[in-house]
C-alpha cells in the first residue's frame, strides 16, 4: 500500500507538464501560479507519505524489542543433557531447542524466567541466558516468539514469578511440585478458565533410531524411577511450533 502512495507521489512532479496550460499561450504568471499550488499540495502529500512511513519503521522496531511474556527458545550448548533432550524431540533441521524461559524486562535490566538444573525455577539476567546458549555465526542461537493474542501473558508471568524457588524437576513427571523447563511455561500459561494453552503430549525419551540415550538410563537408574515415556509433557520443541505463537526476534 505504501508503494502505491509513493507512486502517486511521485507522478504529480510530471503533471504539470501534461496540464493544458503547457499547450496553449497562456501567461507565464498563470502557470507559476499553478505551479506553486501544485508544489504546496505535493509537499503536503510528501509530508504525509514520510509520517506513514516512519510509523511504518517504528511499528517494526516495536516488534523487535523484546516484552516481558515473550518466550526465548534456546538451542543449548552441545552438553550430554541436551545432545540426549535434541535427540529424543528434535527433527531434520537447522535449530532444534533444548530449553525455554520466559522473558522479564523493565529499568535496563532484562531478565529470563526459568527452570534449570542449577537451582530450579530462578530469574537469569539476560546476558547470562544469552552466553550460554549455542552459537549460529558468532551470535546467540535463541529464538523469542510472543503469544498472538497478548491477553493473558501479565497474569502467566505472575505465576511464573510464583513458583520461583520450585526445584528441578529431574523425574519429568507432572505436577508443580518440581519443575522442568516447558512445564513451567505449561503451568503458567493458562487461558481464563484455568485450561494450560500449550499442549501435553505423550512423552519421548529415545533417539529417532528406538534407543536410550545412554544419559537418560544412567539418569532414571540413579533415581531409581522407570522412564516416563508416554506419560504426558512438553518440550521446547514441540512448544516452538505452537500455532499460538509468532516468533518476533532473534538473536542470531
Amino acid at each position: 500500500a505504501i508503494s502505491k502512495y509513493f507512486g502517486d507521489f511521485f507522478s504529480t512532479f510530471s503533471e504539470p507538464f501534461s496540464h493544458p496550460a503547457m499547450r496553449q499561450r497562456v501567461s507565464c504568471e498563470k502557470f507559476l501560479i499553478y505551479l506553486q499550488k501544485r508544489t504546496a499540495e505535493t509537499m503536503k502529500q510528501a509530508l504525509i507519505y514520510i509520517g506513514m512511513l516512519l510509523l511504518a519503521i517504528s511499528c517494526g522496531q516495536n516488534r523487535d524489542r523484546l516484552h516481558t511474556g515473550d518466550l526465548l527458545f534456546q538451542a543449548g550448548k552441545n552438553t550430554e543433557m541436551t545432545g540426549a533432550i535434541t535427540a529424543a524431540t528434535g527433527e531434520e533441521r537447522l535449530l532444534n531447542f533444548s530449553h525455554v524461559g520466559i522473558a522479564v524486562t523493565g529499568n535496563g535490566a532484562d531478565s529470563v524466567l526459568e527452570a534449570t538444573t542449577d537451582g530450579g525455577v530462578r530469574l537469569t539476567p539476560l546476558e547470562e541466558f544469552l552466553g550460554r546458549s549455542a552459537k549460529i555465526g558468532g551470535r546467540p542461537a535463541v529464538v523469542a516468539m510472543r503469544l498472538k493474542d497478548t491477553a493473558g501473558i501479565a497474569a502467566a508471568v505472575r505465576r511464573a514469578r510464583c513458583l520461583l524457588g520450585v526445584p528441578y524437576d529431574y523425574s519429568y513427571r507432572p505436577g508443580r511440585e518440581k519443575l522442568y523447563c516447558s512445564e513451567l511455561v505449561w503451568e503458567s500459561y493458562r487461558a481464563e478458565d484455568g485450561t494450560p494453552l500449550f499442549t501435553a503430549r505423550p512423552m519421548n525419551f529415545r533417539a529417532a533410531d528406538g534407543t536410550l540415550p545412554q544419559f537418560w538410563a544412567d539418569l532414571f537408574d540413579r533415581l531409581g524411577e522407570p522412564v516416563p515415556e508416554g506419560l504426558p509433557g512438553t518440550n521446547p520443541n514441540d512448544m516452538a511450533q505452537e500455532e499460538l505463537l509468532e516468533e518476533v526476534h532473534r538473536y542470531f
